[in-house]
């Protein structure tokens, strides 16, 4: 048998099956004494998931649980003679958006497969959102070379405030293809068919088939004809959401997904031969919707962790030493965001929140304690710790880093409040959503014509449908919150701010005890 045979082999049985390896190394072994705390991590994973139902575009289900919401979209497509009815919504408006929504299906996906088996009877929740995103990227991927990217015109969209099942606004569809690429989109279209394979494996083995090969033609599309759509398609998703980290980014992160989820030699291939003009500098330390190389240098740092911690790494470690680098950025990732130690760069409100930027800030404190978590897991996996030019920073203590920023956004904070909706005694009453913030179909039947709905939005009476599970913008760097409907930037709340808090959450609520 040949040693490249011999080296995928081994990858294989690294990625699957590190408990063979680590018997005694168990990342979620609970101690007998649970420890204590304040908040009912339970309640608000699923509360998480629920707030996708909240944001669901298409014909609603019998088992629909956020009922105020009703059918919308159900002609969408039409224009372009394709079928994009489903997917989601992706924060307060009415447009679908196929970059912020695959990411976000990814992101879900990635939660589940490092927390799904801590998740109990939300798993099959979690799974069901997933399965809204991906059954539309489906469809939006449905022809080869082309997808469809967005439905909706969100300057028109926004000139009007009105519920989903009353839009009158253009339904236009607009599209990537050979012509016009878009590569970014595509890329992260295809992690996110890559990822939830790999949740459905088991479950649906049928699906996960589908979802697998459609990534890899996707990805393919991604990678020979590069472009951003940033550019193409200007005027329709730029300022709401253009690239600005470029495309290297999403081919890094869609062949890593690729890679984790197939198996196929070819996709660690193509990363050591395109890593090091893919990968950005090592203090590019943002990871969101646009830029994705932190999540990259993390994931492809699994491979790398748990190489070196086996016996058999020096017949790996040339084969894969490209790899290894990936370890150190994440690394250094790791040592911006340590409190009190020199290497950090991070910036942390009076209260305690990591801050990042005025508009949507709460999406960088999910998606890092994700990332802080996810990381802590593997490294206890491999009984590894990080080293922050002369302090070891070991797992507990990204757990902890993690653990106080979802506390504060659940209430651990000056303002005692909390930044999702419906959960606790206080929490924000105007969101920036349209569907929460006018009438439901069912008190008020007659439809909200698009001017109409801004004398609702304008008004300051609490919203009277209630987005439970919805992670709001949050507050400013002075941990300062308005709670004003016309504060986008800090009261919208948007599925990609709550798809990493998915996995946070479970393993809050498993360490707690509490599933």
């Amino acid at each position: 048998m040949g040693s490249r045979l011999s080296l995928f082999t081994l990858l294989f049985l690294l990625s699957c099956s590190t408990t063979l390896l680590l018997t005694n190394a168990n990342p979620f072994r609970r101690s007998h004494h649970p420890r204590v705390t304040r908040h009912n991590y339970k309640d608000a994973l699923t509360k998480s998931i629920l707030f996708f139902e909240g944001q669901r575009s298409g014909k609603l289900p019998p088992n629909q649980r956020i009922t105020w919401r009703k059918d919308s979209g159900l002609s969408d497509g039409s224009a372009m003679k394709v079928d994009l009815v489903g997917g989601y919504y992706d924060a307060g408006d009415n447009v679908k958006f196929g970059f912020p929504m695959a990411f976000t299906t990814t992101m879900l996906s990635w939660s589940v497969i490092e927390f799904g088996g801590l998740m109990k009877g939300e798993l099959q929740n979690a799974r069901q959102a997933i399965r809204w995103g991906t059954d539309y990227l489906l469809k939006a991927t449905v022809h080869p070379d082309t997808i469809y990217v967005q439905v909706g015109e969100a300057n028109k969209d926004h000139a009007c405030w009105e519920r989903p099942e009353d839009m009158d606004t253009p339904r236009s569809v607009f599209k990537v293809d050979k012509n016009n690429p878009g590569t970014e989109v595509a890329a992260e279209t295809a992690a996110a068919l890559a990822s939830a394979s790999l949740v459905f494996r088991r479950s649906d083995p049928t699906y996960s088939k589908l979802l697998a090969k459609r990534a890899m033609r996707v990805f393919a599309f991604a990678d020979k004809y590069r472009g951003s759509y940033s550019k193409g398609l200007k005027t329709i998703v730029c300022p709401f959401y253009c690239s600005f980290s470029g495309y290297e980014d999403e081919l890094l992160w869609g062949a890593a997904w690729l890679h984790r989820a197939t198996k196929n030699p070819f996709y660690l291939k193509y990363i050591q031969a395109n890593g090091q003009t893919l990968g950005a500098a090592d203090y590019d330390n943002t990871f969101g919707w646009d830029n994705k190389h932190v999540g990259a240098r993390i994931l492809l740092s699994k491979v790398s962790i748990l190489i070196s911690s086996t016996l058999i790494k020096a017949f790996l470690v040339q084969k894969v030493q490209s790899l290894h680098d990936y370890k150190g950025h994440a690394d250094n990732f790791i040592c911006s965001l340590v409190p009190g130690i020199p290497t950090t760069s991070a910036q942390y409100t009076p209260g305690g929140l990591l801050f990042k930027m005025n508009d949507s800030n709460m999406q960088y404190v999910t998606s890092t304690s994700f990332m802080l978590l996810t990381y802590a897991k593997y490294l206890t996996s491999a009984r590894k710790v990080v080293t922050c030019g002369g302090t070891t920073v070991t797992p507990k203590t990204l757990r902890i880093i993690a653990e106080k920023q979802v506390d504060y956004l659940l209430g651990d904070n000056p303002l005692r409040m909390s930044f999702m909706v419906g959960y606790g005694p206080r929490y924000p009453q105007r969101i920036h959503h349209r569907g929460s913030s006018l009438p439901c179909v069912a008190s008020h039947p007659a439809k909200i014509q698009c001017s109409a709905g801004f004398s609702f939005m304008k008004t300051k009476s609490p919203n009277p449908n209630i987005l439970v599970g919805a992670i709001v913008g949050g507050p400013d760097q002075h941990d300062k919150f308005p709670d004003d409907r016309s504060d986008y930037e800090q009261s919208e709340p948007a599925t990609y701010m709550n798809a990493p808090l998915v996995g946070a959450l479970s393993y809050l609520a498993h360490s707690f005890g509490q599933l």
